[in-house]
């Protein structure tokens, strides 16, 4: 990394997941020896990388907005003598439409998939000689893990550790094994080390990151899988917190079970996607799990961590999906008892099987079924929360609030907490009485009186 002073501004828009967040991080890593520093706004910036997600509804489309954006925002700068900006189209829209992306968008510099944004300073070189080669799709996550140094530079006191990339599942309505490739996991060196540079610095919580995390299966001696590599983490000193996501009830296996039991770094909280209640639509979705299954599933993980709280994601308006299908997911929502959830309606993801499947949904129908869905799941969140009232819960500060002596931080359930604490504790785990709860958050006060400062 280099230790001068920034020369160029960097800007990064991130769109999706959590791995784009890490994306976004490492691109800004591997620019840093260039000169570049991060900016807040694109306008100004050397460079503006969008790193964009191809899984939500009209991605594409928002992407060519921001370009074309972009695009009027550089002509502006050059008609009034300013410098040229470099604009480059990074993530898993660049990977499926690179071409077409290129094809439409003459403004654009460079694109880069997702697994060759380690070849940003190459690329960005040869498009400022003569406009060289401008797209990079490749699918070898190996190389750029290698080509990353394990040294990052943390925001915060909480950080996103990828752990895996890729998928072999194959779901119907699903793009990433079309845009990340197949399933691979790093080596455990190389994640504990990277670890240990973040809790060098001051993280006190990671996020393992995968796009079926739970299938990590990188070489490991504290055992094999995830289980066996939140072991090895959990002895770093000074890294107190560790989270995974996205997890597959596919591998979800009794080791792991056993590691959120024994293991007090590994938070109870877990976001296990069931998608839908029928097993009609998961055999056409395929997810290679029942409802049932998953409700046992749920029931092993509780008998081995009751406090665990649970978060899922839900897709209605499948094609094929009657009324009682859609019943049946509402039943198995009622029968689990959510903290959290993600809700979607069904979208058409380009050559994916589901788009062409017969029996697609009226969108008023989607419609209407989101809104039930919701109601329920809003109802069991505002439950949970309502829960924690009364509780003293160990609080990680991370940030100050929006008013004055304000603090923000994270239950162990990854609810935001809010309390009146001086700034010093930022970055320190606390007992907080908790007080008020609402949707999404709750508030409490200190549960002990502070040494002087």
């Amino acid at each position: 990394m280099s230790d001068t002073a920034p020369t160029k501004r960097l800007y990064i828009k991130t769109y999706g997941c959590q791995m784009n967040v890490y994306d976004s991080e490492r691109m800004a890593d591997v620019l840093s020896p260039l000169g570049y520093g991060m900016t807040d706004t694109p306008e100004g910036a050397d460079l503006v990388v969008l790193n964009t997600c191809h899984i939500r509804e009209k991605a594409t489309e928002k992407v060519y907005s921001e370009l074309g954006r972009l695009r009027e925002m550089r002509e502006e700068r050059l008609a009034g003598g300013g410098s040229r900006m470099t604009i480059a189209v990074a993530g898993c829209v660049a990977q499926a439409e690179g071409e077409e992306i290129m094809r439409r968008q003459p403004a654009v510099d460079l694109v880069v998939g997702p697994q060759a944004y380690h070849q940003l300073p190459e690329l960005i070189a040869r498009s400022h000689r003569a406009r060289g080669e401008r797209l990079s799709a490749d699918f070898a996550p190996e190389a750029k893990f290698d080509a990353l140094t394990p040294e990052r530079r943390p925001t915060g006191v909480t950080a996103f550790l990828t752990v895996q990339e890729g998928c072999d599942k194959f779901c119907t309505f699903c793009v990433v094994p079309y845009t990340r490739g197949g399933e691979w996991s790093r080596p455990a060196a190389d994640i504990e080390a990277e670890a240990r540079s973040l809790a060098e610095k001051g993280v006190r919580e990671v996020t393992l990151l995968g796009q079926n995390v739970n299938a990590y299966n990188g070489a490991n001696e504290q055992g094999a899988g995830l289980a066996g590599l939140a072991r090895r983490l959990a002895k770093i000193s000074g890294l107190d917190r560790i989270r995974y996501t996205t997890s597959h009830p596919r591998d979800m296996d009794d080791a792991l079970i056993a590691a959120h039991a024994e293991l007090p770094e590994l938070m109870p909280y877990l976001h296990l996607p069931v998608q839908s209640g029928s097993d009609k639509v998961l055999k056409a979705m395929n997810r290679a799990h029942t409802a049932q299954g998953y409700v046992r599933l749920i029931e092993e993980i509780r008998a081995a961590r009751p406090d665990m709280a649970i978060s899922g994601d839900f897709i209605v308006g499948f094609p094929g999906e009657r009324d009682a299908d859609f019943e049946a997911t509402l039943q198995l929502i009622r029968e689990v008892g959510y903290a959290t959830a993600f809700s979607f309606k069904y979208s058409r993801r380009p050559g994916t099987p589901a788009s062409a499947m017969p029996g697609q949904v009226a969108e008023e129908v989607k419609d209407e079924r989101l809104a039930r869905l919701n109601a329920l799941l809003d109802e069991q969140a505002r439950a949970f929360n309502r829960s924690q009232v009364g509780r003293t819960l160990p609080v990680l500060f991370e940030r100050p609030g929006r008013h004055p002596g304000q603090l923000i931080g994270r239950s162990p359930y990854l609810q935001a907490v809010y309390a009146t604490a001086p700034e010093r504790l930022i970055g320190q785990i606390v007992p907080v009485r908790i007080e008020d709860a609402a949707r999404m958050s709750l508030a409490g006060a200190l549960a002990q009186e502070l040494e002087p400062a």
